[in-house]
């Protein structure tokens, strides 16, 4: 009994924390063709400020939906992306117009307000 507690409970808390898959080319470039405003964020499931902007993507992700898209590219799974957006270090975040032209480059942590003050700065009602 105590087995299927603690089962049910990692369970859980998998499926809370289930982080967003990893984009692919094809990903991103339909989120750029949208006509709407787009944070890709590139990083590792491995590297520690990665892991602590994951929630903050999931939820954006979420809140979002239909006004804005919010991307997760692993470097390690799809090292040719990386290279193709000239990401030098890890997290980076592209942002991305409604056009699908690149208006902001970040490096490093940033925090959910400071993601959608530049969302909004991209064209995000």
């Amino acid at each position: 009994m105590r087995w299927l507690t603690v089962m049910s409970l990692l369970l859980g808390a998998t499926i809370a924390h289930a982080e967003l898959p990893s984009s692919n080319d094809a990903a991103i470039r339909a989120a750029l063709s949208s006509g709407r405003p787009t944070v890709a964020d590139f990083g590792a499931r491995t590297c520690i400020p990665c892991k602590k902007m994951a929630p903050i993507l999931e939820e954006l992700n979420r809140e979002l939906k239909g006004k804005a898209n919010v991307t997760f590219t692993d470097v390690w799974a799809t090292t040719g992306l990386a290279q193709d957006y000239r990401v030098q270090m890890i997290p980076t975040q592209i942002f991305f117009d409604a056009r699908g032209k690149e208006v902001k480059r970040h490096m490093g942590f940033m925090s959910k307000p400071d993601i959608l003050k530049e969302l909004k700065a991209a064209g995000l009602k």
